[in-house]
């Protein structure tokens, strides 16, 4: 059975290594989902609402719609990651197919003449916003070892407490050092036990100086990753329409997180003097979040032709939990396998992230009922991220972090529709700038997207195709004495299917 605890009274810095600046803006990002029409117009619609994936981007927009409408979205999604590791090159693909979107307005008109309120409607719609799913593989071969990351843990860590009582197991001592000492015992504590460092005086309890077994020289190395979940927003929406030519909404919006990694590293090594000659490090992440946020918006139509929108998105706060798992399997050409498997869970205090607000301003061009071009600009600020805790976690270390290496982000996406008879042709543009003031950790996101549409009358049918690319540094145990990365190059397409219904 599994044992498991709860930190008390954590170490900040043991908890920043389960937490991070990485995973802190991922969770901060949202993507280009949702219904067929709006992908494939590469989500430009703060202008124009009348789709129901419009609403998270100006609330506004359920006011544009003509009658109550609902519509249900399904995508398949697939990720090519190209890693590049010192002389090794790796393509790895995945795909899954997603439930990504489900929603209604209903439409209350008013018929009086004398009133400038000419319509009301209520809005209900589920949203994913990312997609967790992703696979990666890196291999070659690196004058670094995996021992560093143990060295840099464990120097200064007393050997009497790393070391197994009588009668004590490895669980019952990885447990108690999670729960009185923190993360940085009992990464000591595991490369002590799989023989990767050995104390400089082994007779003396209160030693705090560590080597390791493994010699200097070349090491395989590879790495595997693979996480699973989505991000997700359901909206309560409500929006008007003013005089005829202006609208506005407000969204409130509740959010979730979901997201499961599980990474893999190997190292082999035929170095002279190693004792040492094979380590495989296994480590499970689980987080799940809940989180608030909310939302105002408006449309004016300037002239037959232009329309103008805005709207601004508040942080979104969210209440985060966290888990980990770890596993460590040693091999000596002399002296054989040992396996380090506490099967403990690490349960870490929660915590609160905030994300950063948003802004958008949109522009829309309508050349009557055959087409139209739209633009949206959105700005975030993502050095405003925050995390703090309940619990006395100090979490300045990461904050500031996040303020010295994050930035203001800029996207612009362009979409365009053409209409023939009951046939619609779309295709749009995207630019995400880099989160990052050095764009060699997340470079800037680029895609573009196309899809037609066919109305039924009362049903509609959407069909979309999306495309996006952006090189990153996938960096194998952030925050570590052991700082080896991989350069990734990731490719992600999407086809989305979306049925809509007039009622």
């Amino acid at each position: 059975m599994k044992k498991i605890f709860l930190f008390i009274g954590v170490l900040s810095m043991s908890f920043l290594n389960a937490q991070d600046i990485t995973d802190a803006l991922r969770y901060s990002q949202q993507d280009i989902m949702g219904t067929a029409r709006f992908r494939a117009m590469s989500g430009a619609f703060g202008a124009l609402g009348g789709d129901l994936s419009a609403l998270p981007i100006n609330p506004a927009g359920s006011a544009v719609f003509l009658n109550s409408y609902g519509s249900v979205t399904l995508s398949s999604s697939s990720v090519d990651n190209d890693a590049n590791y010192f002389n090794g090159f790796s393509n790895t693909s995945s795909g899954n197919l997603n439930f990504n979107q489900l929603g209604a307005v209903f439409v209350y008109d008013n018929y009086n003449d004398t009133s400038g309120l000419n319509k009301l409607t209520l809005g209900l719609n589920y949203d994913q916003t990312a997609d967790n799913a992703d696979e990666l593989f890196a291999f070659g071969r690196s004058t670094n070892s995996i021992d560093s990351f143990f060295l840099a843990e464990a120097q200064g860590t007393p050997l009497d407490l790393i070391t197994l009582r009588t009668g004590e197991n490895e669980s019952e001592l990885y447990a108690f050092l999670g729960e009185t000492e923190g993360y940085s015992a009992q990464q000591a504590f595991l490369g002590y036990e799989a023989f990767i460092i050995e104390a400089d005086d082994p007779d003396d309890p209160n030693n705090t100086l560590y080597s390791s077994n493994i010699a200097s020289g070349r090491y395989d190395q590879e790495y595997f990753h693979e996480s699973t979940g989505l991000n997700g927003k359901f909206t309560l929406n409500g929006g008007a329409q003013i005089n005829q030519n202006y609208y506005i909404g407000f969204n409130l919006n509740s959010h979730f997180i979901s997201y499961d990694r599980t990474t893999e590293f190997f190292e082999g090594n035929n170095n002279s003097g190693s004792s040492i000659n094979e380590v495989i490090f296994a480590n499970k992440l689980s987080t799940n979040g809940a989180g608030f946020s909310a939302q105002l918006g408006g449309i004016a139509k300037v002239s037959k032709m232009l329309r103008l929108g805005a709207s601004f998105e508040t942080p979104t706060w969210y209440y985060i939990e966290e888990e980990t798992a770890q596993r460590i399997e040693t091999i000596s050409d002399s002296d054989g396998r040992a396996v380090i498997n506490p099967d403990v869970i690490n349960i870490f205090p929660e915590y609160r992230l905030s994300t950063p607000a948003s802004a958008t301003g949109s522009i829309a061009v309508l050349f009557e009922q055959h087409g139209l071009i739209s633009l949206d600009y959105t700005y975030k600020d993502y050095s405003t991220i925050k995390l703090n805790s309940d619990e006395g976690v100090d979490f300045s270390d990461v904050n500031n972090d996040i303020n010295t290496n994050l930035q203001g982000s800029s996207t612009i996406r362009i979409g365009t529709e053409w209409r023939n008879e009951n046939w619609s042709f779309r295709g749009g543009l995207s630019y995400e700038e880099s989160p990052y003031k050095n764009d060699i950790f997340l470079g800037d996101k680029t895609g573009f997207s196309a899809g037609i549409g066919y109305d039924f009358g009362k049903y509609k049918f959407d069909v979309a195709y999306d495309y996006t690319e952006q090189q990153r540094l996938e960096r194998f145990f952030p925050n570590s004495g052991f700082d080896n990365f991989a350069l990734v190059d990731s490719y992600r397409d999407n086809f989305t299917f979306t049925v809509g219904m007039n009622f």
